[in-house]
Formats: structure tokens, sequence, C-alpha cells
């Protein structure tokens, strides 16, 4: 099983025709996601060819060659003529609020923000909106979602892991693909990057209990970093909420009092936020944290009992 996202996800792409959107496209495409639409109100009518190649686990389901892919003017009308309920939004952060709130509206059930820099008034805006209207946002300024072998959704590699036991969920993208990385020999059911913005759609609380009421994740690992208290708000849902194991990482340890260090949203202020302090509160209700991410996958194996 996976989380959120899985092989009858049907995807539509927003910003498709950009370089940006047509290139990730084409990766997507290629780990055998159902990518059915791109939107485009300037190029509604067109449609954009697309050279896909076997790429990644569970790409043995693509075809290698060309995928003509159809371009709507807007989410609604790709929505009612393809059936998806998955959008991924590759739009510049001008733009970004706009073709959020047009997901929304037009009832999609899962949308991934990959853009970064988006003004965070506009983000509290649409995140609000996503919740009021009951659709799973995830992002913004994140890697996406990736349930390997199925579906992927974003600018996550697909051939670095496979599937299998262990789900993660991850504030930092680079750091999402290490622990995939070192952990490929197990795979995961989903791994989910949620964004290091100060304000993000999904949470890793939103993660804990699906990965909890997964029955094909047997651990899950979470990374976390410097700044804000999500880290230790998810240690006080896990003492009440989670009974599998958990192990964590958090980036930063050695970050100065008061910078702004990768994300938005990783700063700390005297001793608010500082990874040592989220690592005491997390070890505090049994998770164990490794200093390093590869420390971090050597705990995620201890707790498989490998």
């Amino acid at each position: 099983m996976a989380i959120f996202l899985d092989k009858n996800s049907r995807v539509i792409v927003q910003g498709m025709t950009g370089s940006e959107g047509q290139k990730h496209t084409r990766r997507m495409l290629s780990a055998g996601t159902a990518v059915v639409a791109g939107v485009n109100p300037r190029k509604a009518g067109t449609s954009v060819t697309f050279e896909a190649a076997p790429l990644g686990f569970g790409a043995h389901d693509v075809t290698a060659g060309a995928v003509e892919v159809p371009v709507y003017g807007t989410v609604a009308a790709a929505k009612e003529a393809t059936g998806a309920n998955v959008s991924v939004v590759f739009v510049p952060p001008a733009f970004a609020k706009a073709a959020v709130l047009e997901a929304v509206e037009a009832g999609v059930e899962l949308i991934v923000v990959i853009t970064e820099g988006i003004p965070v008034r506009d983000s509290t805006e649409f995140v609000a909106a996503a919740r009021a209207a009951g659709v799973r946002l995830i992002g913004p300024n994140c890697p996406g979602i990736i349930s390997p072998g199925q579906s992927n959704v974003g600018i996550t590699p697909p051939d670095i892991t496979g599937p299998g036991r262990l789900g993660l969920v991850s504030k930092s993208g680079t750091l999402t693909y290490q622990l995939m990385h070192e952990l490929r020999d197990i795979g995961f059911t989903t791994c989910i990057g949620i964004g290091g913005d100060p304000v993000v759609g999904t949470t890793h609380i939103d993660a804990l209990a699906a990965f909890q009421a997964d029955p094909d994740t047997d651990a899950i690992v979470m990374i976390g970093e410097i700044g804000g208290d999500a880290e230790e708000r998810a240690a006080a849902y896990i003492a009440e909420h989670v009974t599998k194991p958990v192990v964590a990482y958090v980036a930063g340890f050695t970050a100065p009092e008061g910078k702004t260090m990768g994300h938005a949203g990783a700063i700390v202020t005297g001793s608010s936020g500082t990874a040592e302090a989220k690592k005491v509160a997390l070890e505090a209700v049994g998770v164990q944290v490794g200093r390093t991410p590869s420390q971090t996958a050597l705990l995620a194996r201890q707790a498989l009992g490998l």
C-alpha cells in the first residue's frame, strides 16, 4: 500500500508547458506516473509530446516512446475530461496562489506545490482554502511525493529506491533523497517531502497519522530541521498515537543562532527551534535520533530488527 498517492492516481501538471514543467513531466512519465493532462489557458487545445523511457523502480510498466499529453485551459476542464484526482504545480511564485486556488475550487483531491519563493501570505491563504475544502495539499517549496513502483509526483528521483516497508516524511528534499538511497535495499511505501516554509499544507503529524494507519508501513523515518516547533509537536503526537517505531534526524546542529539556514522556516531564536531541543523532545517519547543521516539509516535498520 501507500499513503496519499498510488498507481491509480491520475495527474494534472499546472505549468507543464514551461521548461521545468516539461522536464519533470518527462521524468514522472518515465517513472510510470499517469500524467493525463497539462493546464495552460494560453495553450488550451494543444498537446505536448514527451519521449518517455523506463526510469526507476516500477518503470517496467513504461513503454519507451512518445507520449502525447493534452493541454486544457483550466483545471476544471482537465479534471472533467480525464478524471484526474491529483495536480502538481510548477507555476512561478507570483501566479502560484491563483493556480492552487483554481485546483482547490475544481475539487482535485491532492495538490502538490513544488514552487519555492511563494510569499507566506499567499501560502497561508491557499493552505487555509485547501483545508476548508478537505483537499490534501503538500508543499509549497517541496520535492513532492513518491510511492515507489506506483507513482511519483514532483521532482524526487524515482530510481534511487524501490517499494518496501518504510515510510518517510521530511522537511528537506536532499535529505529525503539521501535516506531513500541509503535504505534502498529495504524500500519505502511512500516518501513525502513536506517543505520547509513557515506555512505548509501537510505536516509531520499528518504523515505520521497516515503511516500509522497504513498496514504495509512497518517503521517511520522523520526528517526535521531547526526552526519552529513542528518536531516538538510531532513528538507529542507520537507519544499519544503512534505505536510503530519512529527514527528521526534533525538537520542543523551546527547552525548559528539568529540566521536563516536554507529554508525560510529554518531560523533559531534563543533556545527555541534548536536541533538539540528537538532531539531532546523526540528522544523523550522513545524516538531514536541520529546525529547524521547515515546514523539515522542505521537506526532505521535496527528498528526493523535488521
